[in-house]
């Protein structure tokens, strides 16, 4: 038994098919399915329910490819170890962000990074909280940049910077005469929000229950969606601060106005694995990120 054929299981239990199996590997179809067949030979046990047009895994493969990841992930936290020892600044950092905060404050802070850390490359990756953090805990992802709290359970979070959120409304809108807002201010308007799974949806939907907005039908896949839908006269929402400013800061047909202090906001921080082997990159780049913020 050895790597390559736990990465061939491993392969096979997330592709479900020989053929994506070993391309995924880059190992023709017949040796993937040779090395299997021995390493089940080996174990002495069935990992691999072979039917027509369909590929299960056993009780026992399904037990053997949940260890077999957390063996796989330990070796390649090894060779990064190797190659952090090198230098810790340098080679590649995977990092997933969430889709209302990428867009907006990888722009601010790549620049920095990469005259601060010119030996770091970033792989840079977008999803949702949940999938984020289980991508970290997998180990396909290094670092993840998410609003907190959230449910980062056997990772290590560092809170970076806080974001104000503002209100964006159509500009004949009747509160888009004044300078700032209290979150009482929209007691009763029709308030857009994004789709289920994204965290700013549930930001929003506190503020809205405590001042008693009315929640739109209408869901959201994005915040440029959102702001879209504002400027055409559908309703108000939430931006949060990155999103307003600059060149985001409005659309035509739209008005964003901030709130009086204390301002409803969220908490932007790092998670990552504790037994990470790229710690220093990770601190150094969550440093550009916290100055930027």
């Amino acid at each position: 038994m050895n790597l390559r054929d736990l990465q061939y299981l491993v392969a096979l239990a997330e592709t479900r098919h020989f053929g994506r199996a070993a391309a995924r590997c880059h190992v023709s179809q017949p040796t993937l399915s040779a090395q299997l067949k021995k390493l089940e030979a080996f174990l002495g046990v069935a990992l691999i329910e072979r039917r027509p047009r369909r590929i299960a895994l056993t009780v026992a493969g399904g037990a053997v490819v949940e260890r077999a990841r957390r063996m796989l992930q330990d070796a390649e936290d090894i060779r990064a170890l190797a190659r952090a020892s090198q230098d810790p600044l340098a080679g590649q950092l995977k990092i997933g962000l969430i889709p209302t905060l990428g867009p907006y404050l990888l722009p601010r802070v790549m620049p920095r990074i990469a005259q601060s850390l010119p030996k770091l490359s970033l792989l840079l990756h977008e999803y949702q909280t949940a999938p984020l953090v289980q991508r970290v805990l997998d180990g396909e992802l290094d670092l993840a940049v998410l609003a907190l709290p959230a449910d980062t359970r056997g990772l290590q979070t560092r809170p970076l910077f806080a974001e104000t959120f503002l209100a964006a409304m159509p500009e004949e809108h009747r509160l888009a005469s004044r300078r700032r807002l209290k979150p009482s201010d929209l007691a009763g308007e029709k308030v857009l929000l994004l789709e289920e799974g994204h965290c700013l949806r549930e930001h929003a939907l506190e503020v809205c229950a405590r001042v008693g907005t009315d929640e739109q039908d209408f869901r959201a896949t994005s915040l440029e969606t959102l702001r879209q839908m504002v400027a055409s006269g559908l309703g108000i929402t939430l931006l949060p601060r990155l999103a307003a400013e600059g060149p985001f800061a409005s659309a035509r047909g739209m008005v964003v106005r901030p709130f009086a202090p204390p301002a409803p906001s969220r908490v932007i921080g790092a998670a990552w694995r504790r037994s990470s082997s790229r710690a220093a990159a990770i601190a150094a780049v969550c440093d550009v990120i916290r100055k930027a913020g």
